[in-house]
């Protein structure tokens, strides 16, 4: 049997588990509603049973044979296994969900679904995966994509939802996230933010989905305290949160978890179902249609005044709003009317001005009085009420403003004359993004969001950062006096901060071209995309790295290095930014970070087994950078083969068999400069050793790129001669003439001449 038919039978065996799995799930007794329901209401078929083990089945679902709308809402109430499911198809085959509530005004249904898992067997010796599969197409159900969230847990765990419109089409989008621990001591109860437990969202408008685990990544090295990694989709409200033991235990293996689906009826919208009443769902006389937002068909709701099915002939109920003792205030009466209620008042009272439920006194003065004194006490209290938060919130700003060294940092920038650096307050922020107003918003990032602002006249990016180091608070006006003295023409300025708040927020000087991910990626008109400029901006970049290893005393290692953190300004000069995960360099071992940062597809491998963030780790992700530069693909691409998806795994491997043309992109190619692309390629391999020590620094990758550029623009340099004198030398002429004129410079065009012979 080939490889092909194998990973094929284990996908089917892998889906009828996950199907025999979901037949045998549990139910949870059925939420009671908030509004009290009329006693004579149906809410199922006549004959037709209305719940099963505790919850409630109402139509368009419904139990046994004529008592659903359709099929796909037909409902198998197993009494054996107390359970309630619903069918849908999938590969000419029936499989059921349990249902855990079914909300008819709102037209969702909340459902169990298994918990992915990856388990190495300590008996075997083997990784025992179980992915779990959803599929939707063609039923009337889909995933509530705001509601619903991707959770991964384990230690060195990556795995992917891939999601599409049907079966046929799982790889239309893969989302996904990486959890990363090495000691159990790092982690945190509550907290899924990539160590040992991260999470994502799901596109809107998904009805296809694959759990899948990459089993590529190896991490046998945490066998020893983490057997099991897990992967599933879990309602967002419903109260699940982190807890350290899932990583030393596996009592997540074969749970469940709630999801939130989606349902409408019909696949039409609302003016054209009503053109075929003996067909139009809303049977209610009392009810109302409404189109789904979520997709093709319509959901009914009974009108304001009634409560029910909609559904249903006589579904909906007038609501006795008078059993409800807070209808009428003050003496009044409540009347129940059809679809409503009114309140009257008995002799002496009359309804008050601007509320027809209460009743008051029919005495002017008394009313004047006692709305006055009402008045006067709410304004004392308001008043008291905003000085006491006013000054809650100082006593905050102030905190935080100590806590991160502001005012070490207040009196540093006062002693230096003429310094650079502003610390801005809340206020002043919040101004000038127009209170963070998403129109402002110009990227986003794994440490915050950066907006467009506009400060002391002069636009300014602000970036808000997502969480705290904790460690680094004590230091962090130290490491801003370290950073914003940092003066390269191809580094984006710090210009000040704001402690004032929880997580500090910086604020750079605004480049206004986009990314170089956006340029050479998006190819967008008027990207500046040849080889020249691409080597420039290489040159630039690594000048710029160069000058944070070498020439800021501590160094600073930027941490996160990729295309898009480099930013072009309006004459595509790189400018290098976003020193969010930027460290100062460690003055003994005791400093080095544990916390894994980066960005996946750039992450030095040397790196990733030790923690340990050099200046070799910016070679590194570096020379990603090159490639992509080189090829305009992404460092990780999710669509393409699975020997392909990491671009830098996929360069070595062409750079072995002299097949490295086949991946550079078609626009330096027809350039014809084979000996300058070669060349940069042969540094990028440099670049990605495995091993850091073996890698170039930065400086040395700014020179040689700096010789490269030269060579490009002065092919017949002084180092083509010397090549020249040599090959004469070899070949045994003992007589050589050389002759000179003029000035010769290499950095610029010469026109004059040197010729070489015997």
């Amino acid at each position: 049997m080939d490889e092909t038919k194998r990973n094929s039978l284990r996908h089917e065996i892998s889906t009828l588990y996950s199907l025999v799995a979901l037949s045998h799930l549990l139910l949870l007794l059925l939420s009671p509603s908030k509004t009290k329901a009329a006693k004579s209401a149906k809410i199922s078929l006549p004959g037709c049973p209305d719940s099963c083990g505790g919850v409630a089945i109402p139509y368009p679902f419904g139990i046994g044979l004529n008592c659903s709308m359709s099929e796909a809402f037909n409902v198998n109430c197993d009494a054996t296994l107390n359970g309630v499911a619903i069918p849908t198809p999938s590969m000419a085959r029936k499989w059921p969900f349990t249902i855990l509530n079914i909300n008819i005004p709102l037209g969702q249904a909340r459902v169990k679904c298994l918990i992915s898992s990856r388990c190495y067997n300590n008996a075997t010796k083997e990784v025992e995966s179980f992915n779990w599969l959803l599929y939707l197409e063609g039923t009337p159900y889909r995933l509530n994509h705001e509601k619903n969230k991707f959770v991964v847990i384990g230690c060195d765990i990556v795995a992917y939802v891939s999601f599409g419109a049907s079966e046929d089409s799982f790889r239309e989008g893969t989302s996904g996230c990486i959890s990363l621990c090495e000691r159990l001591d790092t982690l945190i109860n509550g907290s899924c933010s990539g160590l040992g437990c991260c999470e994502t969202s799901l596109p809107k408008g998904t009805n296809a989905i694959n759990v899948e685990f990459d089993e590529r990544h190896n991490n046998s090295r945490v066998y020893d305290f983490n057997h099991c990694g897990y992967a599933f989709l879990t309602e967002v409200d419903d109260g699940f949160e982190f807890d350290t033991r899932y990583i030393t235990t596996v009592e997540l293996t074969g749970q469940e978890m709630p999801v939130l689906l989606d349902w409408t009826v019909g696949n039409t919208t609302c003016d054209v179902a009503r053109t075929n009443q003996s067909s139009f769902a809303c049977k209610s006389k009392y009810s109302n249609c409404s189109d789904s937002i979520t997709g093709p068909g319509y959901l009914c709701n009974c009108i304001d005044g009634y409560e029910g099915n909609p559904y249903l002939e006589e579904g909906c109920q007038d609501i006795d709003e008078c059993a409800n003792q807070n209808s009428c205030y003050n003496r009044g009466k409540c009347h129940n009317t059809p679809g409503g209620y009114y309140c009257s008042c008995p002799f002496g009272w009359r309804h008050t001005r601007n509320n027809s439920r209460q009743c008051e006194l029919n005495v002017v003065p008394l009313i004047i009085g006692t709305c006055a004194a009402v008045v006067a006490l709410s304004i004392i209290g308001i008043s008291i009420y905003a000085i006491l938060v006013r000054r809650d919130l100082s006593k905050i700003k102030k905190k935080y403003f100590q806590q991160y060294g502001g005012w070490i940092l207040l009196e540093k920038i006062k002693s230096i004359q003429g310094f650079g650096f502003t610390i801005f307050t809340k206020q002043q922020i919040e101004q000038a993004t127009n209170n963070f107003d998403s129109a402002n918003i110009v990227g986003h990032g794994g440490q915050g969001t950066v907006y467009k602002g506009t400060l002391r006249d002069h636009i300014v990016a602000i970036k808000k950062c997502n969480i705290a180091d904790e460690n680094k608070k004590k230091e962090f006006g130290k490491e801003m006096l370290i950073l914003s003295q940092i003066n390269h023409k191809n580094i984006v300025r710090l210009l000040g901060c704001c402690l004032e708040v929880e997580v500090p927020m910086l604020v750079y000087e605004f480049i206004p071209n986009g990314t170089l991910f956006h340029h050479i990626h998006n190819k967008k008109q008027g990207s500046c995309i040849s080889l020249t400029t691409r080597l420039r901006i290489a040159q630039e970049s690594a000048e710029a790295l160069a000058y944070l290893h070498f020439s800021t005393s501590p160094p600073i290692f930027h941490g996160d290095v990729k295309s898009t953190n480099i930013l072009l300004d309006q004459n595509c000069i790189a400018k290098v930014s976003d020193f969010g995960a930027s460290i100062l360099a460690p003055t003994d071992e005791a400093q080095f970070v544990t916390l894994v940062q980066g960005t996946y597809g750039y992450l030095d491998p040397e790196y990733m087994q030790s923690y340990q963030l050099t200046d070799k780790s910016d070679v590194y992700s570096f020379g990603v950078v090159l490639l992509e530069l080189l090829t305009s693909k992404s460092a990780i691409d999710f669509d393409a083969p699975e020997e392909e998806r990491s671009l830098s795994s996929h360069f070595l491997c062409a750079m072995e068999v002299n097949k490295m043309q086949d991946l550079l992109d078609n626009e330096i190619k027809c350039e014809v400069d084979m000996e300058v692309i070669m060349k940069i390629a042969k540094l990028a391999k440099e670049c990605l050793n495995m091993k850091g020590e073996e890698r170039p620094t930065m400086k040395e990758v700014a020179e040689e790129l700096d010789r490269i550029r030269k060579l490009k623009q002065h092919p017949w340099g002084v180092e083509y001669y010397i090549e020249e004198i040599e090959t004469l030398l070899d070949e045994g002429s003992h007589n050589i003439e050389i002759e000179y004129s003029g000035y010769f410079n290499i950095d610029e065009e010469a026109e004059e001449s040197i010729v070489v012979g015997r």
